[in-house]
């Protein structure tokens, strides 16, 4: 199976609840396929009239490894580039934009893209051991793309200390202390207990109440239809040079 085809998304709606679950073998890292359907996905939940709220999940020990490191290896072209870094560009808009409450469930370790989809949530939680990096300029780019969610979720200060310390994991204590998480919990079990009480609380509650709720927690981030894509092109060039190559191939071995 080629890494183009790896992984799943998948999708489960119960008591006004939608479950997303992804899942990827490389650590829960995203190949485009896997972004544009998790972008697929949201969109149609946002217009569903029997999904209330989302939980957000993924499968095994780490939440998210962010990018996947054999795509980012294949790319050979600015359009190639941009068109894939532009993929986690669509996920985070579709979260913004969904009218539905998104809960992360966070279960471990989360870096890079990962952090920007916790940062896209709504609310999360986790468990204790769920520490996160942004390790992008270690590999020759930055976290441009999710800059913009991480800094909103954190603050300026916080998403830059992770930037340029890429090889430091912070703890999910420090993440709580950032807003990144709205508790952290000593088991998984007290995680799942914590989301699906929450859900079944917020599925209660009115649904217009909600989505307009959850537009204003959104307010001022229109022109992210346009940042996010320029933000996209500039690791789309970056991913072309020699030092990305190169330290891509140093992590992979």
């Amino acid at each position: 199976m080629g890494i183009a085809t790896a992984g799943d998304i998948s999708i489960g709606i119960q008591n006004k609840i939608a479950t997303i679950t992804f899942s990827h073998p490389a650590s829960n890292s995203f190949p485009s396929d896997l972004l544009q359907k998790l972008t697929s996905e949201l969109h149609k939940i946002s217009n569903n009239a029997d999904v209330n709220v989302v939980v957000l999940q993924s499968e095994g020990k780490t939440f998210c490894a962010g990018a996947s490191f054999d795509e980012l290896l294949s790319v050979t072209d600015f359009e190639a580039g941009k068109k894939f870094f532009s993929g986690f560009a669509d996920v985070i808009n579709a979260m913004r934009k969904c009218s539905k409450i998104i809960i992360g469930k966070v279960q471990g370790k989360a870096v890079g893209g990962g952090v920007g989809l916790i940062s896209a949530c709504d609310i999360a939680f986790a468990y204790q051991d769920a520490a996160i990096k942004l390790s992008e300029i270690a590999i020759g780019i930055g976290p441009f793309v999710i800059e913009p969610v991480v800094s909103r979720k954190m603050g300026k200060i916080a998403m830059s200390e992770m930037t340029l310390q890429p090889n430091v994991w912070q703890t999910a204590d420090w993440a709580l202390s950032k807003g990144l998480y709205a508790d952290i919990f000593d088991s998984q079990a007290e995680v799942n207990e914590a989301v699906e009480h929450l859900a079944t609380r917020l599925a209660s509650y009115n649904p217009e109440a909600l989505s307009k709720m959850k537009k204003v927690f959104w307010e001022d981030t229109e022109h992210w239809d346009q940042l996010l894509y320029e933000r996209a092109a500039i690791s789309g060039k970056l991913v072309l040079s020699d030092f990305t190559k190169n330290a891509l191939n140093e992590f992979k071995k």
